[in-house]
């Protein structure tokens, strides 16, 4: 998005390297839909051995609430683009898909 209301970018400096993020509630998603595999993954592995099975349910758990979390970002996101919109006067983005992330 351009103009006066575009999201600035999120800055993180890591000793001489600095990590820019653009696009914050996609960026958001994708960690999201990252760590949800990342918890399944190993959940499944755990259910492999009886001694781990508690554990692993626990991770099956957050993963299905990070599930839950997804939504709540696409929503933010939609959320705080009609409120720059709306100011601004600006119509739909020609680079947006009605399924974004």
């Amino acid at each position: 998005m351009s103009g006066p209301h575009a999201e600035k970018p999120f800055d993180v400096k890591i000793g001489r390297h600095e990590l820019v993020v653009r696009q914050r509630y996609e960026a958001a998603s994708i960690a999201n839909d990252i760590l949800i595999g990342l918890w399944f993954v190993v959940g499944s592995v755990m259910f492999l051995s009886p001694a781990w099975a508690t554990t692993g349910t626990w991770l099956f758990l957050v993963g299905s609430v990070q599930m839950l979390i997804r939504p709540i970002i696409r929503l933010s996101r939609l959320i705080h683009v009609r409120r720059v919109r709306s100011g601004s006067g600006m119509g739909p983005a020609s680079h947006e898909a009605p399924m974004d992330f």
